[in-house]
């Protein structure tokens, strides 16, 4: 199982709002033929993580099939954020869009890889792990071993994260089933 993160606070100057930002993004990776959205979860309204006077985000999760190994598919993410206009600097600076590999299978990178897999801090974020929960509740980390459900418990109050009003249910988001 295949599980990235999706996010934007600030809007794009080709789609807009970062609402319609992050469903173009899910678009554009569907689009990808290397890789297979299989389903997305509801967009979620997230503070800012630090807490700053930044706009709040706008964040959901996804599930993807890929042939493309772990690096090569973060490659594909980060070439969507760079069309978007990504353009990474600064640390937590607000962003037109950010994909993150959450999770790659039961794969866990090591101190040798140039990228870290499971996401470092997928298990301190409301934000990636109430969108998971709508995608796969019954998802552990595969580092830690710790469902969603004592994942979200063990959050700090100063988290926050809602759902979004959202015309499309997480079972209306499948996506084409005759991939190859």
């Amino acid at each position: 199982m295949i599980l990235i993160g999706i996010g934007a606070n600030l809007p794009s100057e080709r789609f807009g709002s970062p609402v319609a930002t992050v469903e173009a993004a899910v678009m554009a990776l569907a689009e990808r033929p290397e890789v297979k959205v299989l389903r997305r979860s509801r967009w979620f309204e997230s503070a800012p993580v630090p807490m700053s006077d930044q706009p709040w985000y706008v964040n959901g999760a996804c599930i993807v099939e890929t042939r493309l190994d772990a690096p090569a598919l973060l490659a594909v993410l980060h070439a969507i954020e760079a069309d978007f206009g990504r353009v990474r600097g600064e640390k937590n600076a607000p962003r037109v869009l950010d994909l993150d590999l959450l999770a790659y299978d039961d794969f866990v990178s090591t101190d040798s890889d140039p990228f870290c897999v499971p996401h470092p801090r997928l298990h301190e974020r409301a934000f990636v792990l109430l969108p998971l929960r709508d995608l796969v509740p019954g998802w552990s980390h595969p580092t830690t071993l710790q469902s969603l459900d004592a994942l979200i418990a063990a959050l700090s109050s100063e988290q926050i994260a809602r759902p979004l009003e959202d015309p499309h249910t997480p079972e209306d988001s499948d996506f084409d089933e005759d991939w190859d």
